[in-house]
């Protein structure tokens, strides 16, 4: 089951029964299927304590997933996403706030999926599938 919440914060992810839906359609798309999936937006403060406590990362972050998947093929976990850092790289990036929101939300899903970002060559792929997903919204 897909939920969204938030932490410490107040925010409502717009459209989110097509934002839902979309996200399914990809994962479908990909060969998973959503088991218990969880967004969990919060702040850049909130955020950067779970890097710090989790990953011994002391910076900003826009999103940390933790895959919480037991069985193949079936996507579970928890996606946090900082609004903050999502409305400051949505001006960075000269795009609006809701398209940054939409490719952070995918970009932790394919992480679930077993994409990565650990070098450029894997960033550009993933970069990549992020603007296919994002086509199909």
């Amino acid at each position: 089951m897909l939920k969204f919440f938030s932490e410490e914060i107040d925010f409502k992810l717009p459209f989110q029964q097509k934002t839902s839906k979309w996200i399914k359609t990809v994962s479908i798309s990909e060969g998973y299927e959503i088991g218990d999936l969880n967004y969990i937006f919060c702040s850049d403060d909130y955020l950067l304590e779970i890097n710090k406590q989790y990953l011994d990362h002391d910076y900003y972050t826009d999103i940390i997933t933790f895959d919480n998947s037991e069985e193949e093929g079936k996507i579970e976990g928890d996606i946090y996403v900082s609004v903050d850092r999502v409305k400051e790289n949505a001006i960075d990036f000269g795009v609006d706030v809701e398209t940054e929101m939409r490719r952070v939300l995918i970009h932790g899903l394919l992480h679930l999926m077993d994409y990565t970002d650990t070098s450029e060559e894997l960033k550009a792929q993933m970069r990549a599938k992020e603007d296919e997903c994002l086509l199909i919204y």
